[in-house]
């Protein structure tokens, strides 16, 4: 998963849901909204004035980063009055900046930008603010709010919270309860707010008790070696919280190499061969808490609003808000068909 620096922490995880705020965002839209997921606003959408939208990412050796590009792609695509320019994407900070700066030469209206390092780039979002192109800054947040018009993300303190939550209502009535954690990268803030979360959840539980944590990289390769290693260390615990569903493909096929299953697994982001998983219910993971993908298209519907001088639509207000913090849902078998349209390879 992306690094995630953010300011505006939501805690509690009240944050404002953007899938229920931004599908269909523009004020210029009909009140019938898509379906959750669904990439494409209300088939009686009125075009407005044209907007022309650079958007720039990092590289997508990710399957979230992926998603990311792939709902930006597809959710222009449904605006017959959008154009989008988008840069091939890259984890050089220099290249990036170099390939933002061709947007702002070529005075595109809007850019929508996910840095691949928000305090590297931040003086190119000043440069593009001061020249009249107004900023969405996509998750990894810039180091200055000059940098950028409105800043749309996740929640990654409100996932390890849900996490924890979820897994402490399971084991809350279990007499000393175990759990351990499967982190993501430990030089990354994003990491620290994921582990704070699911540790302030877990105060709630006095009977649970985390024993063990294990840091990975956000890949297939690494789950699997850092699970093998939490099964050796812990050969009985009652519950699992991996920060990631791609490291989590790895710490699956870890648990499914020792045999193990005797205790729960909750995973991370939202993947749909996590979700696929959860629906079978056949295994140890039972839940995913989201750090959804979708804000891509959700950066771009702001875009649009913004190149059309346009608030939100379902709120009173004239202007799009500065900040948008994305709601960390659980997904579990109950709820899994409502989100699986969500779901990212």
């Amino acid at each position: 998963m992306p690094e995630t620096s953010r300011r505006h922490l939501l805690l509690g995880g009240a944050a404002v849901s953007a899938g229920a705020l931004l599908t269909a965002c523009t004020s210029n839209e009909p009140k019938n909204q898509s379906p959750v997921g669904s990439a494409a606003p209300a088939a009686d959408d009125k075009p407005g004035t044209p907007v022309t939208i650079g958007f720039a990412g990092p590289q997508a050796d990710h399957g979230w980063l992926n998603a990311i590009n792939d709902n930006a792609e597809r959710r222009a695509k449904t605006y017959s009055d959008v154009t989008l320019e988008i840069t091939e994407g890259s984890n050089d900070t220099a290249t990036q900046i170099g390939q933002v700066q061709t947007l702002i030469n070529k005075k595109v209206d809007v850019l929508v930008i996910l840095p691949a390092d928000g305090k590297a780039l931040t003086q190119i979002g000043l440069q593009a603010m001061k020249a009249g192109i107004p900023v969405i800054n996509l998750d990894r947040i810039f180091a200055s709010p000059q940098a950028y018009r409105c800043w749309i993300g996740g929640d990654n303190y409100g996932m390890g919270l849900n996490a924890g939550n979820f897994i402490g209502e399971q084991l809350k009535d279990k007499p000393n309860a175990t759990v351990v954690e499967l982190a993501g990268m430990d030089s990354l803030e994003l990491t620290k707010q994921r582990t704070q979360g699911f540790d302030d959840a877990l105060k709630n539980y006095p009977n649970i008790r985390k024993v063990a944590r294990q840091a990975a990289d956000f890949t297939v390769e690494s789950g699997q070696a850092k699970m093998a290693q939490l099964l050796q260390a812990q050969p009985k615990f009652d519950a699992l919280w991996n920060h990631d569903d791609d490291q989590g493909v790895g710490a699956l096929r870890a648990v499914a190499q020792a045999g193990r299953k005797d205790f729960l697994m909750v995973g991370g982001a939202g993947a749909k061969s996590a979700m696929d998983a959860i629906k079978a219910d056949t295994g140890v993971l039972k839940a995913t808490v989201l750090y959804p993908p979708t804000m891509a298209a959700s950066a771009i519907d702001l875009a649009r609003a913004l190149g059309q001088k346009k608030g939100v639509g379902g709120m009173s207000e004239l202007e799009i808000p500065a900040s948008i913090t994305l709601y960390s849902a659980v997904v579990t078998k109950e709820n899994v068909d409502e989100y699986l349209p969500t779901g990212f390879s």
